[in-house]
């Protein structure tokens, strides 16, 4: 019986044990992609009624789906190339546009994205626009989100299904799904975070790259980033990485990035 229980378990970890595309890094998700997409989506909405998007004759609307439709048409073709279309099945891409003063854009699974304008005067043009596109569309794409439930799982769900939890205890697992995407309190996961960060600097700069924007503006727009100021804690308690170190990494990762990059 326990011999049994050890090839399932060994044979349930193999399965759930997958590489993530472009880095290739081992990750472990344990809850089902289509239950994670699932209540993203209804987060998604509750999101959109509660802050109604631009409509699509706005300027600002239109470049950001074009820019979503380039990286989107981009990375599906690399990933069902590459034997990873997995990574997008069930994806009804989406881009919107709120009026929120905030610096901010995310990507929740199932490719909808949402940009805030408060973004837009530092991006300043369409190439660091796809840059900070590029990098939410890899979160999804790379499964962040799950990884991160699957973590608060471990730690709050007490051995339960995402769905008796959702059931159950909805206002915890609603407050672990936007964790999910936003900051953590502990340092173990604050590190965990910052690793997904990393990781989706480089997969954006890919897949901007692939979409036919130039991915040496990356540095600069992030040391605009670096000149908005404000009260920054320290990188060890930060979920992201420090401006400084997002530079550095990314300008070592260039000339990879450059081998996608067709004008």
């Amino acid at each position: 019986m326990k011999r049994a229980l050890s090839l399932l378990l060994i044979t349930f970890l193999v399965v759930a044990c997958t590489k993530v595309p472009i880095t290739g890094r081992r990750q472990l998700n344990l809850l089902p992609e289509s239950e994670v997409m699932a209540m993203s989506l209804g987060a998604y909405t509750d999101f959109l009624k509660e802050t109604a998007p631009l409509p699509a004759s706005d300027p600002n609307v239109q470049m950001v789906q074009r820019i979503g439709r380039r990286l989107a048409d981009a990375a599906t073709k690399y990933l069902n190339e590459n034997g990873a279309a997995e990574r997008v099945e069930g994806f009804n891409w989406e881009f919107n546009v709120v009026d929120e003063p905030t610096v901010n854009a995310w990507c929740m699974p199932g490719g909808k994205v949402v940009v805030y304008t408060g973004i837009l005067p530092v991006t300043k043009d369409e190439t660091s626009l796809a840059l900070v596109m590029g990098h939410e569309i890899a979160h999804a794409i790379a499964r962040h989100g799950n990884e991160r439930m699957s973590q608060g799982m471990a730690v709050q769900g007490a051995g339960m299904t995402l769905q008796v939890l959702a059931s159950q205890k909805p206002s915890l697992a609603k407050d672990m799904l936007l964790q999910s995407f936003g900051i953590g309190s502990q340092l173990g996961t604050l590190a965990f975070s910052r690793s997904h960060e990393t990781e989706a600097d480089k997969m954006g700069l890919v897949f901007m790259a692939m979409a036919g924007y130039d991915p040496r503006g990356a540095p600069e727009f992030w040391k605009r980033m670096a000149e908005q100021g404000g009260q920054k804690p320290p990188e060890f308690m930060s979920t992201h990485p420090s401006d400084a170190r997002r530079v550095a990494d990314l300008e070592a990762y260039m000339p990879e990035a450059m081998k996608y990059y067709k004008p």
